[in-house]
């Protein structure tokens, strides 16, 4: 739709300018810093950054109501910059003009109803949110894009040069971050750190696609990033794990994107998130929190964060209901059919409890709940979701397994409605399928398989006086014929069919 087809009032807001006051800001101590340069920790004292828009109340100039016209008319534009997450630029990265914006098709995933069975199943009515149909499959292309257009802004006003993307990753994140590398070309190069033997086929061959320097690492996801981190502070690297602030201000768009699906109202909303390294709850809660505070929606949301008790520090964390007395420590992981959550001491956590309280102070304690699930629950959860039309990944099944839980704790209440992220596609975790399906899932991720979930080929097999295609392909039309009739009758028999005469 044309900008002169809108309303006349709005016409001057819907392509937006550069504007804000953008600066890292320190948890910890409270030190300011400059975005002219990659910051991923404090200089001062070493804590995580969050960034900040030091001019963030020149958008309470306008109401709620006419920032809500706003987003809801930049739906309607073919701009490639406005397509994506940046639909809500104000609220991203406001700093970052419209060409030096990335857009590979990330954002604005679709929200899917549960049909009727898996509804009651769960307990309350619920969608999933489809993060699997960003462009690599995940939902890490949410913070991709918000991270490679500030590079690709640095990269083009500040004069960076020579830029190395690199992170750790069990997975997703390295996919996305060579995706989004491999687009800039020549400007930037990629690396990624993987666990050896802890990262799907499907997962593994996605950065080896885009081009990118992949490395695997003996141990697990925490073992990479600790390699990482020590890279990012001794060479000239650019970091795209959630430590990467723009990483967070990005993802924050998963919640923009509920909101406005909903019309905005989002009062009787629980939204399931599953926690790994803590930066996408740390996004969704901060995001609820900016459109809250922009009086864009009147209420928020509950919001559960679900970890497997596999790797759940953040759950024990929150177990402590005293705040005087939590303490928080990280945990040894164990193999987790939900990788991307399998995450023993997550970058984000500073963040996590400085934005727990925060929506807690506004919502109430009950606003922000952990819940913990066993590996079985994730891959009953994650199977029951896929054979009722779902693609839902690993972590999906977590999310699910987490308001099946809440619902029979009765931490969520019958008269909400959920919305549970599938931060990736399913087929990205078909090994697991595959093993729960013939039985050889490991010992140690303590899943034994149930019979009506399992699902296995049947196969059609001729006796010798059947002509087969398979050993020849030049049959008579006489002998093909044979062969048809035999197949048709052997799967008419194992479908039960009957018979039209």
């Amino acid at each position: 739709m044309k900008i002169d087809r809108f309303p006349e009032a709005l016409r001057s807001r819907i392509l937006p300018v550069p504007s804000g006051d953008y600066g890292y800001q320190c948890l910890e101590c409270g030190g300011e810093f400059g975005i002219d340069e990659l910051l991923y920790t404090c200089p001062g004292c070493g804590s995580v950054l969050m960034i900040r828009d030091r001019d963030w109340n020149r958008l309470k100039a306008l109401p709620g109501s006419v920032w809500r016209e706003i987003f809801d008319y930049r739906s309607m534009l073919t701009n490639p910059a406005l397509r994506g997450i940046y639909r809500y630029h104000e609220l991203i990265g406001s700093v970052i003009p419209l060409d030096s914006i990335i857009y590979l098709g990330e954002g604005h995933t679709p929200v899917i109803a549960a049909g009727e069975i898996l509804r009651d199943w769960a307990g309350i009515p619920f969608y999933f949110k489809n993060d699997g149909q960003n462009p690599s499959a995940s939902f890490k292309d949410r913070g991709m894009a918000s991270a490679f257009s500030y590079l690709n802004y640095l990269i083009r006003n500040r004069g960076l040069q020579d830029v190395l993307a690199i992170c750790a990753s069990t997975g997703d994140t390295s996919a996305s971050a060579a995706l989004y590398a491999s687009y800039l070309g020549d400007q930037v190069k990629s690396a990624v750190l993987l666990p050896r033997g802890r990262v799907t086929p499907q997962q593994l061959g996605q950065p080896l696609g885009s081009g990118a320097k992949v490395i695997e690492i003996p141990g697990v996801f925490d073992d990479c990033m600790k390699v990482v981190e020590h890279l990012s502070e001794h060479y000239c690297v650019a970091l795209m794990n959630s430590k990467n602030a723009w990483r967070i201000l990005g993802q924050e768009s998963y919640s923009y994107e509920i909101a406005q699906w909903f019309e905005y109202d989002v009062s009787d909303l629980a939204v399931v998130v599953p926690i790994g390294n803590a930066g996408n709850i740390t996004a969704v809660l901060q995001g609820f929190l900016k459109l809250h505070d922009l009086q864009i929606i009147s209420s928020l949301p509950v919001v559960f964060g679900v970890q497997s008790e596999h790797a759940n520090p953040v759950y024990l964390y929150y177990l402590e209901s005293r705040p005087e007395r939590r303490r928080y420590r990280p945990v040894t992981v164990r193999p987790s059919v939900a990788q991307a959550a399998m995450i023993g001491n997550p970058v984000s956590m500073p963040r996590v409890m400085r934005l727990v309280d925060q929506y807690r102070r506004v919502a109430g304690e009950e606003a922000f709940q952990v819940v913990e699930v066993t590996e079985q629950e994730i891959m009953d959860a994650m199977l029951l979701a896929n054979r009722h039309g779902h693609i839902a990944c690993t972590q999906g099944g977590e999310c699910l397994a987490g308001l099946h839980r809440a619902f029979r704790e009765k931490r969520v209440g019958a008269g909400k409605t959920a919305v549970l992220d599938a931060t990736a596609h399913a087929l990205k975790f078909a090994v697991f399928q595959e093993k729960y399906f013939s039985g050889s899932l490991e010992p140690e991720f303590e899943v034994v398989p149930k019979k009506e979930l399992q699902n296995t080929p049947l196969c059609v097999e001729t006796p010798d006086e059947i002509p087969n295609p398979a050993k020849s392909r030049d049959l008579q039309p006489e002998d093909y014929a044979k062969f048809v009739e035999y197949a048709s009758k052997t799967v008419a028999g194992l479908l039960d069919l009957k018979s039209r005469s």
